[in-house]
């Protein structure tokens, strides 16, 4: 396990208010500029990353444990598997049950949690990554988990997103009703963004 970052992440949660929402992904996901998202796209509710640089099916669980558990997250993003391609290459049906695995022990360890499967990405129509985010829709279902498919470039037009979400915020909508924002909607703001910057 990474030492440095699991402290860092640690001495983070006795300032983190409990309920929130995490981001638990790999690589690309630590760099995740969540305070200018949240701002951008008024999203209201506590909202952390814990995302690792060598996060994989194999060691989740214990990450989890360390650094995630005791925030007792309202939900979570697991965007996992891009280090495990070769893994599911090789046995497809041993990712599937880690991964099945790992939501067991999520909803086991916080029985009201929100778990949210996120796909790869998959801009360059890669037949191995459309493969596994196959099965991860499949264990998303099968898990009773939303499923969010963030796999193919979609156009989309984040100012105007912003100026709704906005408008929706300042009317009042959000709060009274309480409503979740889509588990889509949230999976394109976070892991999409630098889509549009480019």
């Amino acid at each position: 396990m990474l030492k440095n970052q699991t402290n860092i992440y640690q001495s983070l949660n006795k300032l983190a208010n409990p309920n929130g929402m995490i981001i638990f992904g790999g690589n690309n996901d630590i760099s995740i500029p969540l305070c200018e998202l949240k701002q951008a796209f008024s999203l209201d509710s506590s909202l952390y990353n814990r995302s690792f640089s060598d996060l994989s099916v194999d060691n989740a669980v214990e990450y989890y444990d360390t650094c995630i558990a005791k925030l007792n997250p309202e939900s979570i993003l697991l965007h996992i598997g891009e280090t495990d391609v070769d893994a599911f290459l090789s046995s497809p049906s041993d990712f599937d049950k880690k991964y099945s695995k790992l939501i067991s022990h999520v909803k086991n360890a916080n029985k009201k949690c929100r778990v949210i499967v996120v796909s790869l990405k998959n801009y360059n129509n890669d037949s191995d990554i459309s493969e596994m985010n196959k099965h991860l829709k499949y264990i998303a279902d099968s898990e009773r988990c939303e499923y969010a498919d963030i796999s193919a470039k979609r156009v989309w037009n984040p100012k105007q997103t912003k100026d709704i979400a906005s408008f929706v915020y300042s009317t009042g909508f959000v709060r009274p009703l309480n409503i979740k924002r889509p588990a889509h909607d949230l999976a394109k703001i976070l892991f999409c963004f630098e889509a549009c910057c480019v």
